[in-house]
């Protein structure tokens, strides 16, 4: 019998990887069973999972990328076939990041539903100059900028029927958390990205408020799920607000040629 998780993740698969949802900036492509999604960053999305292909299926792709002069991005969850493609992604260049745990929400049974602890205010950003103020508190907590432009977040965040929600935390006032919140219009599926807190004002209950937020939002656009790639520092966090732990997900990435690849960064989504 299929665990409820493992009926999650088939979902997952089939609505988010195998199906993308179109973003500004990016477009699907198809080549072969290969799904990538290109542009202002890249992504392999989905590929067979059977390993009688898997040397050549990687090796095309590199050679791609690297005739593009492009960076790209193959993101391997726990569940994903065959069992030595991460070996294979090794051998032809791709580096591995920070493994992470891919965690899930069910918004039809978890509320979420937390108070902000005093001083602590959680607001959607709604106009350029609040987005500055998110890129900011965003620099500070991570060090590196983001590596979606404002221009583009703006665009995404503004617009008549927005997919893309942007949240600042204040702390007495003082913008010192941010994160992002992605909606895609006929997907099951909302998606964290970006949460960070400025180290001068962590634990202070910012991270759990943003997470809240985004829940509550998320469940009224009327997604089933809401998704995360966890740190090890944030799965507790996120255990105790009821997510659950699904699978792990390590991003491996193929640096534009004569290039590595650099210190973490905002994650873009």
């Amino acid at each position: 019998m299929t665990s409820p998780v493992a009926s999650i993740l088939e979902r997952f698969d089939r609505e988010m990887r195998r199906d993308p949802p179109p973003v500004e900036g990016k477009r699907i492509e198809r080549s072969g069973d290969v799904v990538r999604s290109v542009g202002s960053y890249n992504t392999i999305c989905a590929w067979p999972n059977d390993g009688d292909h898997i040397e050549r299926c990687v090796a095309e792709q590199a050679a791609h990328f690297h005739g593009l002069g492009q960076a790209v991005e193959w993101k391997v969850y726990g569940h994903d076939g065959p069992p030595d493609i991460e070996a294979v992604l090794g051998a032809h260049g791709f580096e591995p990041e920070e493994r992470e745990t891919f965690m899930l929400l069910d918004l039809r049974t978890e509320t979420c539903d937390i108070a902000a602890p005093p001083g602590i205010d959680v607001r959607r950003v709604r106009t350029p100059e609040e987005l500055e103020t998110y890129l900011a508190v965003a620099l500070r907590a991570f060090g590196s900028p983001a590596k979606s432009d404002a221009g583009r977040l703006g665009r995404r965040a503004f617009g008549s029927a927005p997919e893309l929600a942007i949240f600042v935390a204040y702390a007495d006032g003082v913008p010192a958390a941010g994160a992002r919140l992605e909606m895609p219009r006929g997907r099951s599926f909302a998606s964290m990205w970006g949460g960070g807190t400025d180290p001068a004002y962590r634990h202070r209950g910012l991270f759990r408020a943003l997470v809240a937020a985004r829940a509550a939002m998320a469940r009224s656009a009327g997604c089933a799920f809401l998704t995360v790639d966890a740190r090890e520092t944030s799965r507790p966090i996120l255990e105790r607000l009821g997510f659950v732990a699904a699978t792990g997900v390590t991003a491996w990435v193929l640096p534009a040629a004569g290039q590595r690849t650099e210190g973490p960064a905002i994650p873009s989504a």
